[in-house]
């Protein structure tokens, strides 16, 4: 069904206000067989640990075994499964399978989970809330390390994210909308009725992260009613809008079906024959990458929309560091390893080992690599000759001044440190920060950018003619995740950065690649090449460098880095 025709049942349906179930809901068809639906209970989840739950799985009727099925997920699975309940789900999935309006496909309707009392008189925890309204990937990982390899045991599921969708009503909505926001490589299609994005449990900064970030390979149905709940934490009508015109912005497939009524099922239910064509429309054909995002998106400013992330290399023990030359060519750490590695064509080779653990790197004026390890700092001459410049520093990341000075951070002393040029001199220049990790010149190097890796800001300080800071601030606010990685500290908000010519700064986050303006304000988030954060990243010309995990990522930008350690002047923000 188009969007158009979509678009006149609500308003028809509105003009009447009147939702009831239609054909596709009511009954089975004439010869329309009926799916087998199954029964299980969930009690070993190690995500969600003591919990357990109910989930039902449907499978269609004459599907063939040895092809593997489209999977849709229901979430508040008992009251989309029950046949006398107000969704009639299964019902509609057999009249839509048999005339071909959706691919046949399994269904899993599963609930949240509860974590049963101790004892006889004592209350049980119910997780729904924590589960449905949280912004994390706790959920979506359940779902794709849990409940679909088990489901998977008993029957052939396609593992291909554009034959999965996910729909839920009120905070069953946000959270199918999480787990494919969180994980589109397992899921890319989304149906909300009546979606929480309140703030209930954050759920109200989703329009704003959809502007500014990376579009993502989805496809979202939304509706609500005007008449929706007005509480504490929000108006769901005012967020519903919200969402859809975020989206219709960043330029997803995308449509907002608007109604009259409240919080309930009554028009979701109504429609949930026409979300589910519209969801499916076209099916095979992938939700790919998003081709229409309109120029108005910022970060379409910023990268070439014809690429997208490239494997460099992978394989590393842990990749950090990445750093160009002036002609463009890449270096990297294997901090595992002790390596320091130059990129020669599409292959890497060994430039510097026996690195004590080398992790940052950067050019200076003279062309030479500079680097922090367990060392101190070091220079590296072109054949790969080390010389300890500043011994005995815990230093993890560096800067390096047009005249040769260098900064670096000591992470774990929460100090950064300044060594002038040419000598072993160093200095504290500031202290204090929680936890001082990237560092990096403004292009003009008027200022030094520094990360706290424990909170959401990055310092700016003013640079004084002798190398001391002034003024600091904690300028650039990011965006944070509700649930970072337990491995990655205690907020892993703030990692390395580089700079562009334009004065932007771009922060290596869990979240993604954060692109911050002059005035310290996200204006684009590109979206991590993989599942796991980033640890570092870097300019060589047009193309941004990251580090992640055991792998180096390159992606073409429409922005290109200083030269190393060659003062640019910025143009002047737009405030």
């Amino acid at each position: 069904m188009t969007r158009t025709s979509l678009l006149l049942l609500a308003l028809a349906l509105t003009a009447s206000a009147q939702y009831t179930l239609g054909p596709d809901s009511l009954q089975r068809k004439p010869g329309v067989s009926a799916g087998t639906v199954t029964q299980h209970r969930w009690t070993t989840s190690k995500i969600f640990p003591g919990t357990v739950r109910d989930y039902w799985v449907y499978a269609p009727a004459n599907a063939d075994k040895t092809k593997p099925l489209p999977v849709m997920i229901f979430q508040d699975g008992n009251g989309f499964v029950r046949e006398n309940g107000a969704w009639h789900a299964t019902i509609v999935l057999d009249n839509l399978i048999a005339d071909k309006s959706i691919p046949p496909m399994l269904a899993v309707f599963i609930d949240p989970g509860v974590m049963p009392a101790p004892g006889q008189n004592q209350m049980a925890r119910y997780n729904r809330s924590y589960e449905y309204d949280a912004t994390s990937d706790k959920y979506a990982r359940f779902l794709a390390e849990e409940i679909l390899p088990e489901i998977g045991k008993s029957h052939n599921l396609s593992k291909d994210p554009n034959d999965r969708g996910l729909a839920g009503s009120s905070s069953g909505a946000i959270a199918a909308f999480t787990a494919a926001w969180y994980r589109p490589d397992q899921f890319r299609r989304v149906i909300s009725f009546i979606g929480s994005y309140t703030n209930l449990r954050g759920g109200n900064e989703y329009a704003a992260l959809i502007r500014k970030m990376e579009p993502k390979p989805l496809r979202v149905f939304l509706q609500d009613g005007d008449h929706d709940l007005n509480i504490y934490s929000g108006s769901w009508w005012m967020a519903n809008q919200d969402m859809a015109m975020a989206l219709d912005y960043a330029g997803y497939e995308t449509t907002f079906v608007k109604g009259t009524e409240g919080h309930n099922s009554k028009h979701g239910s109504a429609i949930l024959p026409e979300a589910m064509r519209w969801l499916w429309a076209g099916y095979p054909k992938p939700v790919g990458r998003v081709e229409n995002t309109p120029e108005r998106h910022f970060v379409r400013m910023i990268l070439d929309p014809a690429s997208d992330w490239q494997l460099v290399t992978e394989g590393l023990g842990f990749a950090d560091g990445p750093a160009a030359d002036k002609d463009g060519t890449l270096y990297f750490c294997d901090v595992t390893k002790s390596t320091i590695y130059k990129m020669q064509g599409d292959k890497p080779v060994a430039f510097a080992t026996d690195t004590a653990k080398a992790r940052g790197l950067a050019f200076g004026p003279d062309g030479r690599l500079y680097s922090t390890s367990d060392r101190g700092i070091s220079v590296y001459d072109s054949a790969g000759k080390a010389t300890v410049i500043a011994g005995n520093i815990n230093a993890n990341d560096l800067a390096v001044t047009a005249t040769g000075g260098v900064y670096f951070t000591d992470t774990g002393g929460k100090k950064v440190w300044y060594v002038e040029p040419g000598k072993e001199k160093r200095a504290v220049v500031t202290e204090g920060i929680n936890a001082p990790n990237g560092i990096r010149l403004q292009v003009d190097e008027s200022l030094l950018l520094v990360s706290d890796f424990g909170t959401r800001f990055v310092w700016s300080y003013q640079v004084q003619p002798d190398g001391s800071l002034a003024n600091g601030q904690p300028f650039y606010k990011l965006e944070v995740p509700e649930d970072p990685h337990p491995s990655r500290g205690v907020s892993a908000m703030a990692d390395a950065m580089t700079i562009d010519t334009d004065g932007h700064l771009y922060v290596a986050t869990e979240m993604g690649v954060q692109i911050c303006d002059q005035p310290g304000r996200v204006v684009g988030i590109i979206r991590k090449p993989a599942t796991s954060g980033l640890t570092s990243v870097a300019l060589g010309g047009n193309t941004l460098y990251a580090a992640s995990a055991d792998k180096i990522w390159k992606r073409a930008l429409r922005r290109s880095g200083r030269p190393p350690a060659k003062p640019v002047m910025p143009p002047k923000p737009g405030l």
